[in-house]
């Protein structure tokens, strides 16, 4: 039997509050992942938190990192 050590993973869309900043990202944990970008809110720890980013817009769900990966980098290119 072959075991699968593949995650579903989420690539997400977050904004602040005036909806004048996009962050997208990638993660395993989606629920995790906000509550972290909350708690960074105001720092200068990361873009999202820099930019109050932590208002979920969107979010896309794959089983394999490297679609997940793709995909988020797709969605950057974006104008």
């Amino acid at each position: 039997m072959k075991m699968s050590y593949e995650k579903p993973y989420s690539v997400y869309i977050t904004t602040n509050a005036e909806r004048t900043v996009l962050y997208t990202g990638v993660t395993n944990d989606l629920a995790t992942r906000l509550v972290e970008h909350y708690l960074n809110k105001g720092t200068s720890k990361s873009f999202a938190g820099k930019y109050f980013c932590y208002h979920l817009i969107y979010f896309e769900r794959y089983e394999n990192i490297n679609d997940a990966i793709a995909r988020e980098k797709e969605i950057k290119r974006w104008r």
